[in-house]
């Protein structure tokens, strides 16, 4: 592998995780535009696995601003990133698609002071596309949750 090879990678890897963090920021602020932004056109985001909905990421964002109209007070905790780069032959070390998985923990608070927290996994695919890398699908499995 050549240095602009690896350059171009570690590239890409920044964008992918500046895309996995600005998505934890949208549902964090309400920044539903934003969310909506984060997503190819056909984008699709899958809520089942915490009880939510299925369907383009814009009909979801609807959905989320009104669900989480609960919690005013949110926090996602986006960690251990695994990065796994596609091409139409298979994974490699660069490519214009991307799965990531990814584990999280959701501190929310009810407006009545009431705390709620949950956490689990992430599976996000992401493009490369003419405005950068942006999420084709998020699918939630959340595995635990307190309140």
């Amino acid at each position: 592998m050549t240095q602009r090879v690896d350059l171009a990678t570690v590239m890409d890897r920044l964008a992918i995780d500046d895309l996995i963090t600005g998505y934890a920021a949208a549902v964090d602020d309400a920044d539903w535009t934003g969310y909506r932004a984060l997503f190819t056109p056909d984008g699709r985001a899958d809520y089942r696995g915490s009880g939510g909905i299925e369907g383009p990421a814009a009909e979801v964002a609807d959905w989320l601003a009104e669900t989480l109209t609960l919690f005013p007070v949110r926090q996602h905790l986006i960690v251990n990133r695994r990065v796994l780069f596609r091409e139409a032959g298979g994974y490699r070390e660069s490519g214009d698609g991307a799965d990531v998985r990814a584990d999280y923990v959701n501190p929310m608070r009810f407006a009545s002071g009431e705390d709620f927290i949950c956490g689990g996994r992430y599976a996000f695919a992401a493009v490369r596309t003419g405005d950068g890398w942006r999420l084709s699908s998020v699918v939630v499995d959340e595995r635990w949750r307190r309140h």
